[in-house]
């Protein structure tokens, strides 16, 4: 088939193309690929909705050219939200029926900043990006992100995780979106270095790839003005279909793998257990935490003169 159209809400949508494969094994065309999204969208779209989106489009499928697009292309319908900012305009996927859209154009990874438009350089969280250089030793990967709860939970802050889809963990503190990133940075940065003093064998916050050996790369920089991660639930163009997905504590104890989430079964494992992201997305008013302590003793103790 090579288009066809489909309705979406109150659009219509041309879809080129929909039984192309994007993914070679196991096959996922790019009508499963709409269709997944369209079964996840009541839990993506909360956290996306007013960021400024950029998507990794894989036109000729995973392991093809990647085009990544930071501006809404010239072709857009002009019905797609869109923001402008930094001298151009942004799609802010904010609906069904540009999710449908822009997967249409192959965006087989979604990305979004810490930050939405509304409230340019304020993070609605603190966030810490957990990655393997070791990628066969997830257990690594584990041990630091429990180590990295309890020493949240020992300074009273809440936070949820979800896979990478990759190889990694992120885990994110629900926080009040009053504190611009240079001071979310100064937190993140305290506690990394702490992490890194107590495990100076397992982890290290060198940036350059070829010095960290087999240590997992504790990312706490990542967290900054117009830098991005994949977005809850958005597919990555890997094999098997790997969807960035959220977990639970007790599953990071229990133990599991990143292959173990795909396309295949996220949507069901959210109707059985729910949308473990809520707390940063549809529930984020009651999560939502105060740094003011945290930030006024890191402040004195450490950027005085």
């Amino acid at each position: 088939m090579e288009n066809m159209v489909v309705r979406v809400d109150d659009k219509q949508i041309n879809i080129s193309n929909p039984d192309k494969p994007l993914w070679p094994e196991p096959r996922i065309t790019k009508f499963d690929y709409i269709n997944y999204l369209l079964s996840v969208s009541d839990f993506l779209l909360p956290y996306t909705r007013n960021r400024l989106l950029m998507i990794w489009c894989y036109p000729d499928g995973i392991g093809s050219k990647r085009i990544v697009r930071k501006a809404m292309p010239e072709f857009a319908p002009d019905w797609i939200p869109r923001a402008f900012f930094k001298d151009k305009q942004w799609i802010l996927l904010n609906d069904r029926a540009t999710l449908v859209w822009v997967a249409n154009l192959a965006a087989l990874e979604l990305h979004v900043p810490f930050d939405t438009y509304l409230h340019i350089n304020y993070p609605t969280e603190l966030v810490f990006d957990l990655d393997p250089m070791d990628v066969e030793n997830f257990d690594l990967v584990r041990e630091v992100a429990l180590e990295l709860e309890e020493l949240l939970y020992s300074l009273g802050l809440f936070c949820v995780l979800k896979t990478s889809g990759a190889t990694g963990l992120q885990i994110y503190v629900p926080i009040e979106p009053k504190y611009p990133f240079e001071d979310a940075r100064k937190i993140n940065e305290f506690i990394a270095k702490y992490m890194v003093e107590k495990n100076p064998t397992k982890i290290t916050l060198e940036r350059v790839v070829k010095k960290r050996g087999k240590k997992l790369y504790f990312d706490y920089l990542q967290l900054w003005k117009m830098r991005t991660l994949p977005a809850p639930y958005s597919v990555r163009a890997l094999s098997g279909g790997t969807v960035s997905v959220p977990v639970t504590w007790e599953e990071v104890r229990r133990g599991f793998r990143n292959t173990d989430f795909t396309v295949f079964n996220t949507a069901g494992r959210i109707r059985q257990i729910g949308d473990l992201f809520s707390p940063v997305t549809t529930e984020k008013e009651k999560y939502k935490q105060n740094l003011d302590e945290i930030l006024a003793f890191i402040k004195a103790r450490f950027y005085t003169n």
